[in-house]
């Protein structure tokens, strides 16, 4: 049995360690660590519903991954329910101090990474099976999701909560209005779906927007074959003009031609496309780069 691997008497006594520490709330209040915007920090203090994204995404077994767990909301939920190994990655060095009581009562569980998660290579951290669980800053959410898709195979599933219209865009299937590049990318690789809201009440301070919780579910492999700086390439012309046809939109990159090359209309637009024929596009793409090389 390693450092990670408790037994279930060793749990139990680890999580009544948890349910004894202070409320969260009184203790945050105590060390004055107000949520900073700059941080794009919101805390979420409802341990009912903190545990509710947890249990999304059990079994927790092998590596669990949280970005930003702040005060530590999430964090005591994801050890609550069942986390063995919980890596916790924050950039705010204040959550350090806050974060003591929940790592002495955690002991190996629990381990802090102070650093930023865009400089983080959390597909190689750990061991399989990697799950990310994490209330994500949204003003760099989806810079992160898309690097982590170039690593989907690592991961067994990411429970993540973004604003509701981003959420919309990733889960989105080709026709609906929200359906573009982040909707391409994400369901070219996983298994996509909104679990359930969550009202901004329950943060501390409340946004003004609506939040929702969603699944990300990797596939073994992606659905059709193409390198993925390819795939952002295409989609990310095709829908920075989204109300334009293709023939318009993809004119930097080969516009009528392209698009006649792989048999799509070039009248189309790009919410009309399905992810395999922008896979298509992305292939041609590619096999026309390398026909420029020496």
């Amino acid at each position: 049995m390693t450092d990670s691997e408790l037994s279930p008497a060793e749990m139990e006594q680890s999580n009544q360690q948890i349910d004894a520490l202070p409320p969260l709330r009184a203790l945050v209040d105590s060390l004055d660590m107000k949520a900073r915007k700059s941080l794009g920090q919101n805390f979420l203090f409802d341990l009912n519903l903190t545990r509710r994204i947890a249990r999304s995404a059990r079994p927790l077994k092998g590596t669990t991954i949280e970005i930003g767990p702040g005060p530590g909301g999430l964090t005591r939920a994801i050890l609550l329910e069942g986390a063995s190994n919980l890596i916790a990655i924050e950039k705010d060095w204040r959550a350090s101090t806050v974060l003591q009581s929940l790592m002495a009562a955690a002991g190996t569980r629990l381990t802090l990474v102070e650093d930023d998660a865009l400089n983080c290579p959390i597909w190689q951290m750990g061991t399989t099976p990697r799950r990310v669980i994490a209330n994500l800053p949204y003003n760099i959410a989806t810079t992160l999701l898309i690097k982590w898709l170039e690593h989907a195979s690592e991961f067994a599933s990411l429970t993540l909560m973004f604003q509701r219209e981003v959420a919309l865009r990733i889960t989105a299937r080709p026709g609906d209005s929200e359906y573009g590049r982040l909707s391409v990318l994400a369901n070219w690789k996983a298994d996509t779906e909104i679990l359930f809201d969550v009202p901004a009440s329950a943060f501390v301070p409340p946004p003004k927007i609506i939040s929702s919780v969603i699944q990300i579910v990797p596939l073994a492999k992606p659905r059709f074959a193409c390198k993925q700086t390819y795939l952002e390439d295409v989609t990310r012309h095709a829908f920075g003009q989204r109300r334009k046809m293709l023939r318009a939109s993809l004119k930097r990159i080969g516009g009528q031609e392209l698009l006649e090359e792989v048999n799509i209309n070039p009248e189309a637009r790009p919410q009309e496309l399905e992810i395999a024929e922008f896979c298509a596009l992305a292939r041609c793409l590619e096999a026309r780069d390398r026909q420029k090389q020496p």
